[in-house]
């Protein structure tokens, strides 16, 4: 697995799968999903990164019985 973040862009690319050979992609809100032919997950791209790890880290900082949504 492979993570780099593109400061300027503001974008947070997961690779998942560095062999896997892209075919498709679906973007569902924030998130790309980079697929291969048989469906398998090989790259993610999470744009507005800052915004979502700010997100993320405010999640994971509450007590654990509250349960908080993340913003699609």
């Amino acid at each position: 697995m492979k993570v780099q973040y593109d400061r300027q862009e503001d974008i947070l690319m997961i690779e998942v799968m560095p062999e896997g050979i892209i075919d498709h992609a679906e973007q569902v809100d924030g998130v790309i999903v980079h697929l291969t032919a048989d469906s398998r997950v090989a790259l993610l791209e999470i744009l507005d990164a800052s915004e979502f790890l700010s997100s993320l880290v405010k999640v994971t900082m509450q007590p654990t019985a509250e349960k908080v949504l993340l913003p699609a």
